[in-house]
């Protein structure tokens, strides 16, 4: 059996068999370019679900982590080739779910591949160091074990890349997993799910539950068999996760969300900041944790930024993502459709001007998808609300500053630290920037919204619980240090 039944039901994956949840109830996963079309039906697991999941993910972890690092490598490394095969596929599969145009759909699936094949490398690198002993006649070393069952929450806004590096490292170190994915792309889920089941993994390394994230997701957090969770999503229900697995003193890892600044300084070379500020702050239709929403521009250059920035969103085109030419798709779901609105509302409420944006389309043709046009703000100050939350949407506020330093502060000036970026030519600038930004992620005359899957990932303050994600960086997560000590 597959991953689904009928026309479009998909079912859960648990110990290897894809079985319907014991509820007898399922939860629509819709287009957001149409509310009208469903794209699949997905299971509203119960506890009893999550029990037998869980069950099977602990059931599994003994034999997983007896096998050797290139082993385990070998299933990811297959996994990889099934999944891009397949590429074309998940990659429609994500447009129609959540939205974003396919180019960037498939760019990310490729991704997906790509750090399937960097992690199955990983299990022939080293796990520990030799250190001397006092004992002359001693030898001391390290080596690292894996946490055991590992429960992983991902969002909807990255549904094949998020789970992926996340369940990647999990396995390739020697855990098993159970993923929770957001219901809105559960299906894109099931579609990952199915390339590790082709490619033979053993029955509970691998698991996939769906259904509410106040049972399901909550659940793993405080469930007494899961070792470790790592979440990906809002701070709200991260910080719930956490203290959840805190409680139990499980570990876990928590990426949240983000308001990054962008500088332009009065020496930036401004057709490359326009276009990475709206590259980084509306692609995805601005639903990315690294999106651009703070746009801080030196006073000498604003007027200038600001007409090439409002003359280029103006020619963007909303559509459906699976349309060529589309640049901006639809928001992911009503619910992040009326949070953008509301915002934008916010934004004029409290004096900010709009230049362009700021309404539905008016195209007939869109009236059943969740859109909403790309919206810049200008006349934005610090304390304005569309200046220190985060909307997760296709929205820029512009700010003017006299100075660099006052601009790092006013990018500082938030209660997130995950990512930011500056476009200058000035050495004094650029390590100015370097040294006194206080977030995860800083990038150099490059966009806010670029991660690369071989270095570590994660951010300052409220963004995130400090631990870090991708690179080699994940086995710091992942694994728990065992320190030996032998003797004759």
């Amino acid at each position: 059996m597959g991953a689904f039944v009928g026309e479009q039901t998909y079912l859960n994956y648990i110990n290897g068999e894809w079985v319907a949840s014991t509820s007898g109830k399922t939860i629509k996963s819709i287009n957001p370019a149409n509310r009208n079309e469903i794209v699949g039906l997905v299971q509203a697991s119960s506890a009893d679900d999550l029990d037998q999941v869980v069950a099977a993910a602990k059931a599994a972890a003994k034999a997983w982590r007896k096998l050797s690092g290139s082993a385990r490598g070998d299933f990811l490394f297959k996994a990889a080739n099934i999944l891009e095969r397949r590429l074309d596929e998940v990659a429609e599969s994500m447009t129609r779910e959540m939205g974003k145009t396919l180019p960037e759909a498939k760019g990310e699936t490729a991704r997906g591949v790509a750090i399937l094949r960097y992690y199955a490398g990983e299990g022939m690198r080293k796990v520990g160091d030799v250190i001397p002993s006092t004992d002359s006649e001693a030898l001391m070393f390290t080596t690292r074990v894996p946490l055991g069952v590992v429960g992983v929450i991902s969002p909807w806004n990255f549904p094949v890349a998020i789970p992926i590096w996340k369940m990647a490292p999990a396995l390739i170190y020697g855990n098993t997993v159970v993923l929770k994915p957001a219901t809105e792309t559960a299906v894109t889920a099931a579609k990952i799910i199915e390339c590790f089941a082709e490619a033979g993994l053993p029955a509970g390394v691998i698991n996939l539950i769906t259904g509410s994230g106040s049972i399901i997701g909550q659940g793993l957090a405080e469930h007494k068999d899961i070792n470790g969770i790592t979440f990906t999503g809002s701070n709200q229900v991260g910080k719930a996760v956490g203290q959840a697995a805190l409680a139990r003193g499980a570990k876990y890892q928590l990426e949240m969300g983000g308001k990054n600044p962008v500088i332009i300084a009065d020496d930036a070379n401004l057709d490359l900041a326009v276009d990475g500020t709206i590259s980084g702050g509306l692609k995805s239709t601005g639903q990315k944790c690294t999106a651009t929403s703070r746009v801080i521009v030196m006073r000498g250059v604003y007027e200038a930024f600001k007409e090439k920035l409002v003359a280029k969103v103006q020619d963007l085109k909303v559509g459906h993502g699976l349309e060529q030419g589309t640049w901006l798709g639809p928001c992911a779901n009503e619910n992040q459709l009326n949070t953008v609105v509301s915002y934008i509302a916010k934004g004029i409420e409290e004096g900010a001007e709009l230049l362009v944006g700021g309404a539905r389309p008016e195209q007939a043709d869109l009236a059943d998808g969740f859109y909403i046009q790309p919206t810049v703000f200008d006349k934005v100050t610090a304390d304005m609300t569309i200046a220190r939350e985060e909307i997760f949407g296709p929205v820029l506020a512009l700010i003017q500053v006299d100075t660099i330093e006052e601009a790092i502060e006013l990018a500082n000036d938030s209660d997130y630290g995950l990512s930011a970026s500056i476009y200058t030519q000035n050495i004094g600038n650029i390590l100015s920037f370097i040294q006194d930004m206080d977030a995860g992620l800083v990038r150099i005359n490059a966009e806010t919204a670029g991660v690369e899957l071989q270095a570590p990932f994660g951010g300052m303050k409220q963004s995130s619980s400090h631990s870090r994600e991708q690179g080699q960086a994940a086995i710091e997560f992942y694994t728990a240090i065992k320190t030996v000590f032998l003797k004759g």
